[in-house]
């Protein structure tokens, strides 16, 4: 087996920093620290933030070795190793005193006149009107039409994405085993002349939720993937669905994402 680990980080100072304290500890141990990204390394650690966790894996096409991250940002949920146990992680990471989880994706498939584009999202994906206008769309769950939307925007997310932008709009904390998606409505309208969910919809991963816009929409829209900006002409539907394609993810502690949870939000 390679004994390759790639080291991705941002530019910020304290990663810097903690990415050259982590080189020498990798070589200390016996390994081939690589500053970027290599496939045939054995394991890619991610410092920074979650924003920086997630950037690694859309910009290296979600790669079948395991991710860990170092925490030099704000919250940190994927980030669960901080700069001062770097050593300590190592030697755990040698001995094997780990686990492997599997996150599951978002596949969304984007429907215009002409073509068909496909995305995955660690997170989730989020469809709004273009320069923050109100959009009006219709909402299926596995071809039963379950509203008219009218709002900001609707959110699919991930079990592992539920704390994020899905938390900050009023969403549910899932539980990353889970295999579900959540929908969450972005400020819906609720009145005599529109009538939108005003909370979160928990949907089987299996279930595919379409989200198709009224025609004034189909070149005025806004799908945000991971928080990355994309617009189509001609939009018609939006099929999204969990995945079976997954990322790794090494896990130290089976209190880890408890202890994440009281540490960010309490």
């Amino acid at each position: 087996m390679s004994k390759i680990i790639n080291i991705l980080t941002n530019a910020n100072y304290e990663s810097k920093k903690t990415a050259t304290n982590l080189h020498k500890v990798l070589t200390k141990y016996g390994y081939e620290p690589f500053n970027g990204f290599k496939k045939n390394a054995e394991l890619s650690i991610c410092i920074g933030g979650d924003g920086s966790f997630i950037k690694a894996i859309h910009k290296n096409d979600f790669p079948e070795m395991p991710f860990v991250g170092i925490n030099t940002g704000h919250l940190g949920f994927y980030q669960e190793i901080k700069p001062e146990e770097v050593e300590k992680f190592v030697k755990d990471y040698k001995d094997g005193n780990y686990q492997v989880d599997d996150i599951k994706l978002i596949r969304s498939d984007i429907y215009t006149k002409n073509k068909t584009y496909k995305f995955y999202s660690v997170n989730e994906v989020v469809l709004k009107a273009a320069h923050s206008k109100t959009i009006h769309m219709n909402v299926f769950i596995d071809r039963n039409h379950v509203e008219k939307f009218s709002g900001d925007g609707v959110l699919v997310s991930t079990p592992s994405g539920s704390t994020a932008y899905n938390f900050s709009s009023g969403g549910a904390i899932v539980y990353p085993s889970l295999h579900v998606l959540q929908m969450t409505p972005i400020s819906p309208m609720n009145s005599a002349a529109y009538r939108s969910l005003g909370s979160s919809v928990i949907v089987p991963g299996a279930h595919t939720i379409s989200l198709v816009v009224e025609k004034r929409y189909k070149d005025s829209n806004l799908l945000l993937v991971d928080g990355s900006e994309y617009f189509f002409n001609n939009l018609h539907r939006v099929n999204i669905r969990l995945s079976n394609k997954t990322i790794k993810k090494l896990v130290f502690s089976n209190n880890s994402y408890w202890d994440n949870l009281k540490d960010k939000f309490l």
